[in-house]
């Protein structure tokens, strides 16, 4: 008998994840379906955001990692995943997509679809998901949810939806305030508040197709996700394909080179809520960790033998941006950090590959320095923090796109589809500083009191783009943007506009110094802290750099001068995130992180050197 006659649905499971653009709600609803589920005891203490488990994700307010979380709904154990909404991190939502049945895509009912709700629509759709389109926060004063959901079904027909993927269900809903409904007519009435989210839970039943599972087979599983115990170590997870697995059996992973190696099932790990549970066997269709085996990756297939076939695994998009990471060579390494070597750097940077599909690390011919691939700046910026903050010491380059060469010699840089909603009175600014960065203008929307403008950029042109923007517009500018090709090199693109203050002293910074370097610049360092010889210390008003002494203190003599006894006002310095530094810095500068300080400075910190390197870099 084939595998096809010996295919079952599970009924009693469904498998979803929730896909949605940044802050369209997608953990807000986790929350609430947690809630009403039953999950949590009534007087349980719960908090919002629960499923944004890590410190970066609630301070940022995005979701960076796929988590699993489950409920129970009229007898029925619903898997659900919290995929991230932000395309850098686009291999956490690709993986997953061999694990589920059906989808939730939550569209803001204001912004309508966003480049990332394209982005992971498409992946949904590429694997044969039929949706279920969440129209979100309908109690907004300027909602406009006809129009959202007209908005949607061009989306669906731009990306080649099938005629059944087209016909998906709508419902409308408020996850902050916990109701859901099937039927909107603009008004939120004593119905729709008392069954709460009960129509979406029933939509979820409906419309998610029951796992198929092969329960007679041998025992498969393709790993999606991994995990980390320091009581069983790496933990692969999965949906089972086909067969059985209990605590105790024996199981192969073939690896992506054609090897595989046997290990020994010593944990199965299910979720009940958020919790993970330790389960003795599980069998087909359901979605389980195993512990058991160090040396799995994700991609890879667990099977009962080395014989069987390993399973397909969905293609992950090439990274387009690199930068380096190097061990801190500054004057005052060492003062903080408690991981400083290579080696360090190294063994950390390679246990987060084992974790993150979409990054790539590989050595430079310079030692101590790792090159660092991945779909956009902000995932490698988000790995640095979580480094900083683990106690690590090290620099990083500026962002870099990663170029082809065609078979005839031709440089191709990645591009990206970029939109970008400006008020109407800024929006000639916008499109100067786009075309400056060698964008092309395809469409313009007006809209009341905004414009949405998509052009296509070299993704070179996007690092930096976000803060002019909100300079631009005054906070006002929304913008997003998805990967479209590789395309012809398009030339120089101008950094930043103005030259960075470079100190050219050691010591600690004086305000008397200070306040005259303030009349010509804008610092980003206060009085009274540690600088030394190349460290940038502020941005010129001029478009060259300006070396300074921010230690010079004032000379004391025995006469009085007129100003004698008047304070020195300092202007606040401007403090910069670790990913606006990133962008701020030229391809000669680093970045210099530590636990607890972030730097600027000089690749080269002697300005005699300095001048050397460069007048060698333009005879070459």
């Amino acid at each position: 008998m084939s595998d096809s006659e010996n295919t079952i649905l599970r009924n009693d499971l469904r498998n979803l994840a929730i896909i949605a653009h940044i802050d369209h709600g997608k953990t807000t609803l986790m929350d609430q379906l947690l809630k009403q589920s039953g999950t949590f005891r009534d007087n349980q203490a719960t908090e919002d955001r629960m499923m944004d488990s890590m410190d970066l994700e609630r301070e940022k307010g995005i979701t960076i990692r796929a988590k699993n979380a489950s409920v129970m709904w009229k007898e029925v154990f619903v898997n659900i995943v919290d995929t991230p909404g932000h395309a850098d991190f686009g291999g956490e939502v690709e993986r997953i997509m061999k694990m589920i049945d059906g989808c939730i895509l939550i569209v803001d009912a204001f912004e309508g679809a966003q480049a990332q709700t394209k982005f992971v629509l498409r992946k949904a759709l590429e694997n044969g998901l039929k949706p279920i389109v969440l129209i979100n926060k309908i109690d907004r004063d300027n909602a406009r949810p006809d129009q959202v959901v007209d908005m949607t079904f061009d989306l669906f027909c731009d990306l080649n939806a099938s005629d059944e993927q087209l016909d998906f269900p709508i419902i409308y809903a408020s996850a902050r305030d916990g109701y859901a409904t099937d039927q909107w007519a603009g008004e939120l009435t004593d119905e729709i508040k008392s069954r709460k989210m009960d129509v979406l839970f029933d939509a979820i039943l409906e419309h998610v197709p029951a796992p198929s599972a092969i329960p007679e087979a041998p025992f498969q599983m393709l790993v999606a996700n991994l995990d980390y115990s320091d009581y069983v170590g790496r933990i692969a997870f999965g949906k089972i394909n086909a067969g059985k697995i209990k605590v105790g059996d024996s199981f192969t992973c073939q690896h992506g080179d054609g090897t595989h190696k046997t290990g020994k099932v010593t944990k199965i790990f299910s979720y009940q809520g958020m919790q993970q549970v330790e389960l003795q066997e599980a069998d087909a269709g359901m979605i389980v960790g195993l512990a058991g085996l160090e040396e799995v990756y994700i991609g890879e297939t667990l099977s009962a033998s080395p014989d069987q076939e390993p399973l397909p695994f969905v293609a992950i998009d090439p990274p387009t941006i690199q930068m380096q990471l190097l061990v801190n060579d500054g004057p005052l390494a060492g003062r903080e950090g408690k991981f400083l070597t290579a080696r360090h750097i190294k063994d950390r940077l390679v246990r987060e590959t084992r974790t993150s599909v979409g990054l790539e690390v590989e050595e430079t011919d310079t030692a101590g320095s790792f090159r660092v691939s991945a779909r956009g700046e902000m995932q490698i910026a988000v790995i640095v923090e979580q480094m900083r903050r683990e106690g690590f010491e090290l620099m990083v380059s500026r962002p870099e796109v990663i170029l082809k060469k065609t078979d005839s010699g031709e440089t191709l840089e990645p591009y990206e589809i970029v939109f970008v909603e400006v008020p109407n009175d800024k929006l000639g600014d916008v499109i100067q500083n786009l075309a400056e960065r060698k964008a092309e203008t395809q469409d313009m929307k007006h809209q009341t009191a905004t414009v949405l403008v998509e052009a296509v950029i070299p993704t070179r042109g996007l690092i930096g783009f976000e803060t002019d923007l909100l300079n631009l517009t005054r906070g006002e500018g929304i913008m997003s943007h998805i990967f479209k090709e590789y395309g012809p090199f398009k030339g120089e693109i101008k950094s930043r506009q103005n030259g960075v203050v470079v100190s050219m002293e050691n010591g600690e910074s004086k305000a008397y110094a200070l306040d005259t370097l303030q009349i010509r610049s804008t610092l980003f360092i206060g009085a009274g802290e540690q600088v030394y010889e190349g460290m940038i210390v502020g941005q010129n008003a001029r478009p060259e750099d300006m070396t300074a002494n921010p230690c010079k203190a004032k000379q004391l003599n025995n006469m009085r001068s007129s100003g004698e006894g008047k304070g020195i006002q300092l202007t606040p310095p401007l403090d910069l995130s670790l990913e606006r530094m990133l962008e701020y810095i030229s391809d000669d500068e680093y970045v210099e992180v530590t636990p607890s300080v972030l730097r600027m400075r000089k690749k080269y910190l002697d300005a005699t050197v300095r001048k050397r390197m460069e007048k060698k870099a333009a005879a070459n």
